[in-house]
């Protein structure tokens, strides 16, 4: 196995990247610095307190000043970062990201390095970035995705099942178990066995613990990384981290002793046997790297998307009936790919991820030729960033935007730089498709099988759940399968009425 300390070397560090920015800043004058955009004049140090503790206040006061675009400083360790929300200059910066207008580099990607290492997709840049790519898309598109459909829904039946009817219980925790099966299962190909649970109780532990807002901190200070023994928090997350690998690894090594078996449609399996344009094979530290990506980014997320839905399907009866009703047209068979085509359930998907967006910006780029954005010229060297939550948020584009409102899908349809959850360019997440794909079928089977509440009306809030966002916690309620009448379709419009 090779030593942890292996992947925390990477062929550029964050701090070279910085000193290049700044050298370069130097040698043009300090009037590059101060070209940029206006924006909060407080410490980089507290900036980073805020965009921590209360980033989404943060972004729409900084919003509200400043416009739509501002410069913030996240302390020293990032330097001054621009933030973009309007369309328009989101699309220059997410389609000219080739490396002569703007980079892409995954070098300065680092918050997430110490779970995914720094051979992961998104720690690499230029080629190996690209060989990537190529190695891990195939499995997330096409028939291969299609494949895990009836596992996704097996799944999802089998987690909400063992919840106790009538006993109120954390709308997250079914949904994270499913979303983590899902990922264990398909791919991992996994199946229960004490590898299997080992990393399902370790990843929960760890993604747990790295979403409570006091241990996130660790993710954006790293001085506060020091191990004073497995009780501490930085010791507890090594500890944990340490014993994932070796499942890992293990696992890796049993698979390459054993050969690749034809018959196995696991993701695992495909990238043990991918070959890159010269031949070559993923190293077992590129796989298991990837394979954290994965697990972290696949499981994560999607459990706070679902999370999100569940409470808007349940807190809007309307909602609720509507997707009923058009999954009842499918006259009770869930054919994954039907169930992937209905228009009303991709809508309240798609309007979960633009109100609740999991990341809040794109990945980082770096100016390498001088560009206008919005009236304002950005030289070589400055960073910056599209703001998705921002984005996402914009009143001309989406009238009423703290309101859920899945028509507004229905209605028109958005240019892929008004409405980019995934974010965009050549950083966009690899499984988008997948996500999309798993969001529906978990949806529409608890909605099919399960009869679910809300606990209480208990207001849910935006947090920050580690580098991503989620809900404030809240409870549902299982009970039994009712059947739905007219009335209370009525009746469920008139309530949705009056809240408006």
């Amino acid at each position: 196995m090779t030593d942890a300390r292996d992947r925390q070397s990477g062929p550029i560090t964050l701090r070279e990247s910085i000193f290049c920015h700044l050298s370069f800043a130097i040698c043009h004058g300090i009037e590059s610095l101060m070209a940029l955009p206006d924006g909060p004049k407080a410490s980089g140090v507290y900036q980073m307190l805020q965009w921590v503790a209360t980033p989404f206040r943060f972004m729409r006061e900084c919003y509200r000043r400043y416009g739509d675009c501002f410069t913030i400083r996240l302390s020293q360790r990032f330097g001054p970062l621009v933030l973009f929300s309007h369309p328009q200059a989101l699309q220059i910066i997410l389609t000219n990201d080739d490396g002569k207008l703007f980079d892409a580099p995954g070098e300065i990607n680092v918050l997430l390095q110490p779970v995914i290492g720094t051979q992961s997709i998104i720690g690499l840049s230029g080629d190996r970035h690209r060989r990537a790519r190529q190695l891990l898309m195939p499995p997330f598109h096409g028939e291969r995705m299609r494949s895990y459909g009836a596992l996704i829904q097996e799944i999802t039946e089998q987690v909400m099942s063992r919840q106790e009817a009538g006993n109120p219980f954390p709308a997250r925790k079914p949904m994270q178990a499913t979303s983590l099966r899902v990922v264990l299962r398909a791919i991992f190909g996994l199946q229960d066995g004490f590898r299997y649970r080992q990393l399902e109780k370790l990843m929960t532990a760890m993604l747990d613990g790295l979403g409570n807002p006091a241990s996130a901190s660790l993710l954006f200070f790293p001085m506060l990384r020091r191990d004073f023994g497995p009780q501490s928090p930085w010791g507890r997350f090594i500890r944990n981290r340490q014993q994932i690998d070796e499942l890992i690894y293990a696992e890796i090594s049993d698979r390459r002793r054993a050969g690749q078996d034809g018959e196995r449609a696991d993701i695992l399996s495909l990238l043990l046997s991918a070959r890159d344009e010269t031949g070559a094979t993923l190293t077992d530290v590129e796989l298991r790297d990837e394979l954290m990506t994965l697990l972290t980014a696949g499981h994560e997320t999607t459990a706070s998307a679902l999370t999100w839905a569940l409470y808007w399907i349940h807190r809007l009866p309307e909602v609720r009936y509507r997707l009923l009703e058009e999954l009842n047209g499918l006259n009770g068979e869930l054919d994954p790919a039907a169930v992937s085509r209905l228009p009303y359930l991709n809508a309240v998907c798609s309007e979960t991820l633009r109100i609740h967006p999991v990341a809040l910006l794109t990945f980082p780029r770096i100016v390498r030729s001088r560009v206008e954005l919005m009236g304002i010229s950005m030289e070589p060297g400055t960073i910056v960033t599209g703001c998705i939550y921002l984005a996402h948020r914009r009143p001309e584009v989406y009238p009423e935007p703290d309101q859920f409102k899945p028509d507004r899908f229905l209605d028109r349809h958005y240019s892929p730089f008004e409405f980019l959850p995934f974010g965009g360019g050549i950083r966009r997440c690899i499984g988008m498709a997948f996500a999309q794909f798993e969001m529906k079928l978990v949806l529409s089977t608890l909605l099919t099988r399960f009869e679910l509440s809300l606990a209480n009306g208990r207001t849910v809030k935006h947090r920050r759940r580690g580098v991503t966002s989620g809900p404030s916690p809240f409870r549902m309620v299982l009970g039994e399968r009712k059947t739905t009448s007219g009335d209370e379709r009525e009746q469920a419009g008139a309530e949705v009425t009056k809240q408006r």
